[in-house]
């Protein structure tokens, strides 16, 4: 197989803003599958966009530590331990990021990004530490998935009437499915 500068290249115009989804965030990820050059090299990099109150939701990346540098706005971001035993057990890690700002998600951990500004979008650059770093929507997973999770498991995992569940299953699976 020949190389060349192309296996290295990819005209992303991540300087260019991007139109946000139904949560208010658009994330622009170049990863081994836009840019082959990026193969066994561990490394990717994605552009969020966040509308004014956007968010990226809780997920998590399975295969990644991520870092997160705020290039315009403000964002409040935090992730929660692992099960881990106690006194850490679960804890909630949270910062206001203000333009310029860097902070870390350890690999595997859910995570979130939120624009508390109602008038002002936002952006942010994230670098990961895999080359194919995977994303599982907490939300999108556990409601939204196909065939749908038991509402039984789930009621019983939430701690909420089934009703509860199949309602959230119907907002996810039509979103996802349609």
């Amino acid at each position: 197989m020949k190389v060349n500068a192309d296996d290295f290249f990819k005209a992303a115009a991540l300087d260019k803003p991007r139109v946000t989804n139904k949560v208010g965030s658009n994330v622009t990820l170049i990863n081994v599958m836009q840019i082959a050059g990026l193969n066994t090299l561990g490394i990717s990099i994605a552009r969020i966009d966040y509308a004014p109150l956007g968010q990226n939701p809780p997920h998590t990346h399975p295969r990644a530590t991520e870092i997160l540098t705020v290039l315009e706005g403000t964002l409040y971001v935090g992730f929660v331990t692992s099960n881990q035993p106690a006194p850490n057990r679960n804890k909630f890690l949270s910062k206001v990021l203000n333009k310029g700002d860097v902070f870390v998600f350890p690999v595997g951990l859910i995570h979130f990004q939120f624009n508390p500004n109602p008038h002002k979008p936002a952006v942010a650059i994230a670098a990961l530490s895999s080359q194919n770093p995977g994303a599982i929507t907490i939300a999108n997973a556990v409601f939204g998935s196909d065939p749908q999770i038991s509402d039984d498991v789930l009621a019983k995992a939430f701690q909420v009437e089934k009703n509860t569940i199949d309602w959230l299953q119907a907002q996810f699976w039509e979103n996802n499915h349609n």
